[in-house]
């Protein structure tokens, strides 16, 4: 796909590739700005090699969910490792950007969405066989909901959140506890579960309040 070349904006002039130590390497290192070819307006890029692992995390959500669905108690081990493949190579796709240099706007929309495809999977997998209690998941999706209303919402007044930390820290706890319980060991996927649901929670309100302060910020039209 062709695009048209974009003007670089000034956060994208000054950006520059930093060292890329051990931390910033496996993403525990976030501080900077977020490389240009990430931003809005940057061309698509589709055609890279963290791309390439998105796609392959992508397809392999459909034989996790085929096989979890058609286990006699959802604690089968083949999808609970193709849950575990999904999920740890999120790291891989964001290693292989930092290491290549291959950073796209496409691969900025693609590993979110393929991140909360995979947790979608999995609760629909726990929710069938009741391997994690109903009321949470019903109140995680409630809140996923929540988060995509508000966030169209304050993506139309020109307001666009950063990820905050409670949320980066509730993604594990919650797709652990996921895969704990697809693959059986009950106390552990329920502990999990409720330290992520807590974090993830936290999470929305640190949104809300960040949003509600830059909607007062901006200037009235």
């Amino acid at each position: 796909m062709a695009d048209d070349p974009v003007e670089p904006q000034p956060q994208q002039r000054a950006w520059s590739n930093p060292r890329l130590t051990f931390r910033r390497l496996f993403g525990l290192d976030r501080s900077g700005p977020p490389p240009p070819q990430t931003l809005s307006g940057a061309p698509w890029n589709v055609w890279t090699i963290p791309n390439a692992i998105g796609f392959v995390r992508l397809a392999l959500l459909v034989p996790m969910l085929v096989l979890g669905l058609s286990s006699d108690d959802g604690t089968d081990a083949l999808p609970a490792i193709l849950f575990a493949v999904v999920a740890w190579s999120d790291y891989a796709d964001g290693i292989a950007a930092r290491v290549t240099g291959q950073y796209s706007r496409f691969g900025a929309l693609l590993d979110p969405i393929v991140d909360r495809l995979l947790v979608i999977c999995g609760v629909v997998i726990c929710w069938k066989f009741e391997t994690l209690p109903r009321w949470g998941i019903a109140i995680l999706i409630a809140r996923e909901l929540y988060l995509l209303v508000a966030g169209r919402l304050a993506l139309r007044r020109g307001i666009e959140l950063k990820i905050n930390w409670w949320g980066r820290w509730g993604v594990w706890p919650t797709m652990s506890a996921i895969f704990f319980a697809m693959a059986g060991l009950d106390t552990v996927a329920h502990v999990l579960f409720y330290v992520g649901l807590a974090l993830s929670l936290m999470a929305a309100v640190v949104y809300t309040r960040d949003a509600l302060s830059a909607t007062r910020a901006a200037p009235s039209s």
